[in-house]
């Protein structure tokens, strides 16, 4: 039986400051701004809406494209999803509005990944959902950038770290099988957004710099799935941004 695409919106968190990549949004990949990939893979998406959510006025003047909307927010934020708390209240989404937040660093997000997204919150009675892909060498296991995440039996995230875990301990410096990284995409209802925003930073989120164990250190499950699709690894280093621009290269080869 075919299922209806839920609708949703597209919500992009873009700080121009970042600490291993200064004003990384407006960094060119493929001659082009980071940012405005990933508003072109968000309206690939089929969302109803693209919403970017800034603090700096060079990415707005970035992102002069059509059926794209771009707010100024306050610089005062910690998180992404803070910030797309105020354009909740900014932009009077409705509180079941489904929210899909994307990352700004993931310029060559699946269409298909950003949808199935929306669909898992669409068939859950969980507050939020998330995307997880299999981990495949120890190197990117013991990788502090890529976050690993632990699920119940039911699909349910029970932690996100970026140590290597579980730790196998009857057979230190194995890989578990299997092991999951987390994918930095989230969808919530617009209601509930407010809600984790107006939640203090948890003591978790502060330790691990993870803003989604915020939800889970006040009790909120998060519904989790495997990526349908494949999603690229995001920009964080300039290392990240070559290898970025390579994959651009040998798509457009």
């Amino acid at each position: 039986m075919e299922t209806t695409m839920p609708d949703f919106t597209v919500a992009i968190p873009a700080r121009y400051a970042s600490s291993r990549l200064p004003g990384k949004p407006l960094l060119h990949i493929g001659g082009m701004p980071m940012i405005r990939h990933v508003a072109e893979r968000a309206l690939a998406a089929g969302a109803r809406d693209v919403v970017i959510a800034t603090d700096d006025a060079r990415i707005v003047d970035a992102l002069r494209m059509d059926s794209v909307t771009v707010l100024m927010t306050s610089s005062e934020h910690r998180s992404g999803t803070d910030r797309l708390a105020e354009c909740a209240e900014r932009l009077s989404w409705p509180e079941d509005r489904i929210i899909v937040n994307l990352q700004g660093d993931e310029p060559f997000a699946p269409a298909r990944g950003i949808r199935q997204v929306a669909e898992l919150l669409a068939g859950s009675d969980l507050p939020m959902a998330t995307l997880v892909t299999k981990i495949r060498d120890a190197e990117e296991y013991n990788n502090p950038n890529a976050v690993k995440v632990l699920l119940d039996c039911q699909g349910k995230a029970l932690y996100f770290s970026r140590a290597p875990v579980p730790f196998l301990r009857d057979d230190p410096g194995s890989l578990p099988s299997p092991a999951w990284r987390h994918i930095g995409i989230y969808a919530y209802r617009a209601g509930f957004l407010k809600h984790l925003s107006r939640l203090p930073p948890s003591p978790l989120e502060c330790c691990e710099s993870l803003e989604q164990l915020r939800a889970l250190e006040n009790g909120y499950g998060i519904a989790a799935a495997a990526a349908l699709a494949e999603f690229p690894p995001g920009v964080d280093t300039q290392e990240d941004l070559d290898r970025a621009n390579r994959f651009w290269a040998d798509r457009e080869a």
